[in-house]
Parts: C-alpha cells; sequence; structure tokens
C-alpha cells in the first residue's frame, strides 16, 4: 500500500506542477497581450511629406501631412499616403510577430513566417526585411508646417 501510496503522491505532484507551469505561461500570455496591444509603428515617405502611425493589427492611428505634400496632386498623394500606410502597416506586423515569437520561444518561426509573407507581397528581399526587424522605437515626426483638422486646435497634440 505505501508504494501505492507513493505513486499516487507523485502523480499529484506531477499534476499540481503543470498547473502551476500552465498558469505561469498564462500569465506570460497577458504580458504579450499588453505588449501587442501598446505596438506602434511610424512610417514616413521618402519625401517626408506624409507621416502615418499604425497600431496593431494595421490599424491607422494617425496620418500627418506637411503643406508641400497637399500642394502634390490627388494621385501623387494618394500614391505616396498608401505607399506610406503599407509600410507603417508592415513594420507594425514585424513588431507583433517579434513579440510573439519571444513568448513562444524557438518552437515556432512566427517572424520568419511573416517577414517570407511581406517579402513575396513587397517584392523586398527578406534580407532586407530582417534587417529592418527589431530597430529602437522611431520618435514621431512631426510635420513642418502642420495641418490640423477641423475642430482641432494648432497644438502638437492634434497634428
Amino acid at each position: 500500500m505505501s508504494a501505492e501510496f507513493d505513486s499516487l503522491v507523485a502523480e499529484f505532484e506531477r499534476f499540481q506542477e503543470q498547473g502551476r507551469r500552465a498558469e505561469a505561461r498564462l500569465a506570460a500570455y497577458d504580458g504579450m497581450r499588453e505588449e501587442i496591444a501598446a505596438v506602434e509603428a511610424v512610417a514616413t515617405s521618402p519625401d517626408r511629406g506624409v507621416v502615418v502611425t499604425a497600431g496593431p493589427g494595421g490599424a491607422i492611428r494617425d496620418i500627418q501631412f506637411t503643406e508641400e505634400a497637399l500642394r502634390r496632386g490627388p494621385q501623387a498623394l494618394s500614391a505616396t499616403v498608401m505607399a506610406t500606410v503599407q509600410a507603417a502597416v508592415a513594420e507594425g506586423a514585424r513588431r507583433q510577430a517579434e513579440t510573439v515569437q519571444r513568448y513562444v520561444g524557438d518552437d515556432l518561426d512566427i517572424l520568419d513566417q511573416v517577414l517570407e509573407t511581406q517579402a513575396e507581397l513587397l517584392g523586398v528581399p527578406v534580407e532586407e526585411l530582417r534587417s529592418a526587424t527589431s530597430p529602437a522605437p522611431v520618435p514621431r515626426a512631426l510635420p513642418t508646417r502642420p495641418v490640423t483638422s477641423p475642430g482641432c486646435s494648432r497644438s502638437p497634440a492634434c497634428w
């Protein structure tokens, strides 16, 4: 009976350890979710006339224009905005993938999958995208001449 009891105790201890590991993973995933919710990527057009801020899931949080950008024709401005939006969303997706990769470890190649997909869609070599990952957070650039929305004051918070 003692061997049977010892076996039951050992099984119970294994069960408790599995429960502790599951709780630790859940706590880590809460941290991951918070980090992903805070993801912000900023892209600036080559001419510096358009600045786009994207959040998690590709949500566009802000688009800023300089006066010079607004003087361009509608088609040129549209093309610049679309390219800058794509760059911001792609960077946000890479940052989200980096966050997930840190939490899942080497079990899954999340970041590599995202980079390969983006390389295919954007027609850019994977190595170029890989070299662009993990940069220090980019400070928000403000337009040289702010353009405000109707009803917005001219404070920097509205730019």
